[in-house]
């Protein structure tokens, strides 16, 4: 029989490595056993004949009971829902979206020492997912001090099972976790495990002043930042990003509208002197998102493709032997905005992401760099 206590512990000392420091959060890891939260199927991520990502579903009966308990346990992401399809429910490979997962365990635990949780905080986690996280934060500040939202009610009702099963009893909704609201309790913190465009208002109401949203801000580029920001006694928000390379899947109400089939029309050419494979570097996919942020950005180092469904506008990129040749079409000029927001950032002195922050106030959510009257963009509604 595997020792699963000698696995808690592997994978507690695999996390101190990825930067866990806080003690309590290394017991709870400790702890909670992960493989009670594994579904009994997942998806494996793979390329397909054409090279399109596919995801195929692995399930528990089909492989060993250790190696199965050794997935579990190592620290990795395992997605259990494509646009919707339970791995358990799929007959075949799926192609599209993940949209739910048992997160990385690393991920989770900086996310939580990010939001600064402390001893007595009341927690509101958006995205229960699998309850493995709710389990750690259960663990961690007692089921008391603890709400987790799940849109979906397949998953929130497993959830529910598993943490019942092992003695923990938080408060557990299932609702839209970006605007369900619950009466009479004003939060701490809250925390969540899927990414948003722009910070969902009902989540300020429901904090005291001094309560701290700490959450990913991501986008149609799947461009990504972790940011911390603290309530103020006059509603508005502000706070920093953290730098960190995390990412979390987009909250349903904000993904991008489905992709027609995508063509290449001819466009107003120009050179231009950006370096289209600086888009994919993690800043510098943040800075076009931040600048486009109604596009989506396909294609591969020197071939870039920004796309914006709503509008039909492109552009388009190619080496023309001694630089590079940018295509637009539209009423949207996209690569123009980006090629600014890299300028902007350039004259700024190209800082990495922990220079860049967030304030919400009244209608107006704006990333910044340096301080909150430096250059900026805002988010959309």
């Amino acid at each position: 029989m595997t020792d699963t206590a000698r696995l808690r512990r592997r994978l507690a000392d695999d996390i101190t490595g990825h930067g866990l420091t806080e003690p309590a959060w290394r017991k709870a890891v400790e702890s909670v056993p992960r493989e009670e939260f594994l579904p009994d199927a997942v998806f494996r991520q793979g390329r397909d004949a054409q090279g399109m990502t596919v995801y195929r579903p692995l399930r528990r009966h089909e492989v060993p009971a250790d190696e199965w308990l050794a997935m579990a346990y190592s620290n990795e992401t395992w997605v259990t829902q494509v646009d919707g399809v339970h791995a358990g429910d799929a007959t075949g490979p799926v192609h599209g979206l993940p949209t739910s997962s048992s997160t990385l365990p690393s991920l989770v635990v900086r996310m939580l020492e990010a939001a600064g949780i402390g001893d007595g905080d009341q927690v509101r986690e958006i995205g229960t997912g699998t309850g493995y996280s709710t389990a750690v934060l259960c663990h961690r500040l007692g089921d008391d001090l603890v709400t987790s939202v799940e849109v979906d009610p397949v998953l929130g009702a497993r959830a529910r099972e598993a943490l019942h099963r092992l003695g923990y009893a938080p408060t557990l909704v299932v609702g839209d976790g970006l605007d369900e609201r619950r009466a009479g309790i004003e939060f701490d913190r809250i925390v969540a495990t899927c990414s948003v465009r722009s910070i969902p208002y009902p989540w300020l109401w429901q904090l005291r002043p001094g309560g701290t949203i700490t959450t990913c801000l991501s986008g149609w580029m799947q461009a990504s930042g972790l940011v911390h920001i603290t309530v103020r006694e006059d509603g508005s928000a502000t706070g920093r990003f953290t730098g960190e390379e995390t990412a979390f899947m987009l909250a349903r109400p904000h993904q991008p509208p489905p992709r027609p089939t995508f063509t290449i029309h001819p466009g107003v050419p120009r050179p231009t002197g950006l370096d289209p494979a600086r888009l994919w570097s993690w800043t510098g996919r943040f800075l076009a998102q931040l600048a486009a942020p109604s596009a989506e950005l396909l294609g591969a180092d020197a071939q870039v493709i920004l796309l914006d469904t709503a509008t039909g506008s492109q552009a388009w990129t190619e080496v023309d032997g001694v630089g590079w040749t940018v295509h637009q079409r539209g009423p949207l000029p996209l690569w123009d905005a980006v090629e600014r927001a890299f300028e902007r950032w350039e004259k700024a002195g190209s800082p990495e992401q922990d220079q860049f922050g967030l304030t919400v106030a009244g209608e107006d959510q704006r990333v910044w760099i340096g301080d909150p009257s430096g250059p900026g963009w805002s988010l959309p509604s």
